[in-house]
């Protein structure tokens, strides 16, 4: 197994951003030629989790979780999956514009419950708006800037992502392309959440965007252009951080032989650099992994789901150095409901009743042996 990693992997991956010149304009496809990727060590990366139970749904709203969340569980197993001497971020998803007051304050809540616990905190920031709010982007830079003002000066929230998935158009609850002006609101709601970290010298808060692995490559050209043409030196001056949703073997590629989502991953990273290219985002810019996962349910068994995590876990760590990723999000903790017909809500290392599938044992042996340490952090023994 660990000499077949350090293996040069040739597959249907992206040309290496480095070789598109910036503000080129791609052409269908141009970012889905044959390379080798060739594994390369760097720092070790953060991990950490979503771990709230809600899913976006690709049909229809959302749906409520079989079994309501308790907090004292929810501690509990995030406790068991942080490693000594390592930061562990828990990634807060699902905060809407649309909520307005009522979701801050839970959200606020939230970030208070982990930080004083030790772990750090990341932020989903929704566009998501209601019909009254939707395409008013002034508007939606000043909630932007309100959130960042809420937020920040809590020190252990370390990052922001603004808006969700806007390439991706299957579904307004997963993601936000399908709301007029999401692209605007991107690429303002970065600007205003930057200028207002810097403003209020909220040092400790990185911002960024995230984009879903992925679309038909005319819809995928169409996104990065525009980000080039409405964007351009202020937009990429103003981020932190790209990131990346991959579901391999559940949505792109919908189907992969075990293993074969290590080659998945690596076609993700490269084509994102490709694409990051196009609006000048340059390769010194991290990637986070946000989203990776691989669902339970009907014909997905947990032993796969654990097969699946191992290879694309060990994936990102091999061409950590390779694409400069710096941090890694496993989706989720636990299921909305176990027993659905449907894998959307089955997402979990755990059951709608917490209890642990064998992929919640590996995460926390993978989190153990791979994460980065803290400065002056405990030497670790990794069962």
């Amino acid at each position: 197994m660990g000499s077949g990693r350090a293996c040069t992997v040739t597959l249907t991956v992206a040309l290496a951003g480095a070789a598109l010149a910036p503000g080129t304009a791609v052409g269908a496809g141009f970012c889905t030629g044959a390379i080798s990727a060739m594994p390369k060590p760097g720092p070790g990366h953060r991990f950490g989790i979503t771990p709230g139970v809600q899913t976006g749904q690709l049909t229809g709203g959302p749906v409520p979780p079989a079994t309501p969340e308790v907090p004292a569980k929810q501690l509990a197993a995030v406790g068991r999956l942080r490693a000594a001497g390592a930061p562990f971020v828990l990634r807060l998803h699902r905060l809407f514009w649309s909520d307005g007051e009522a979701g801050i304050r839970h959200f606020l809540t939230l970030a208070r419950r982990y930080t004083r616990r030790g772990y750090l905190v990341e932020l989903q920031l929704r566009y998501h708006p209601n019909a009254r709010q939707e395409g008013d982007i002034r508007a939606w830079s000043r909630y932007v800037r309100e959130v960042v003002d809420r937020f920040g000066p809590n020190r252990r929230v370390i990052a922001v992502q603004v808006t969700n998935e806007v390439n991706f158009g299957l579904s307004s609850d997963s993601s936000d392309s399908s709301y007029a002006r999401s692209r605007d609101a991107l690429i303002q709601g970065i600007e205003a959440a930057t200028a207002e970290a810097r403003q209020r010298r909220f040092r400790q808060l990185r911002i960024g965007f995230n984009w879903a692995y992925r679309g038909p490559p005319q819809q995928e050209d169409s996104f990065w252009n525009y980000l080039r043409d409405h964007g351009g030196k202020r937009f990429v001056r103003s981020l932190d951080w790209i990131g990346v949703d991959a579901y391999p073997g559940t949505f792109f590629p919908p189907v992969d032989t075990p293993g074969g989502e290590r080659g998945a991953l690596a076609n993700a990273f490269s084509a994102l650099r490709c694409y990051a290219a196009t609006p000048g985002i340059p390769s010194t810019v991290p990637i986070h992994v946000e989203e990776n996962g691989w669902p339970t349910g009907p014909g997905r068994s947990y032993q796969s789901q654990a097969q699946a995590m191992d290879t694309m876990v060990h994936a990102v760590n091999d061409f950590r150095g390779t694409f400069h990723i710096s941090d890694y999000r496993w989706f989720n903790l636990r299921d909305g409901d176990s027993t659905s017909a449907s894998f959307q809500t089955q997402y979990g290392l755990m059951t709608d009743q917490y209890k642990p599938k064998p992929a919640f044992t590996l995460y926390r042996k993978l989190v153990c042996r791979l994460a980065a340490h803290n400065p002056r952090g405990k030497a670790r023994r990794c069962g």
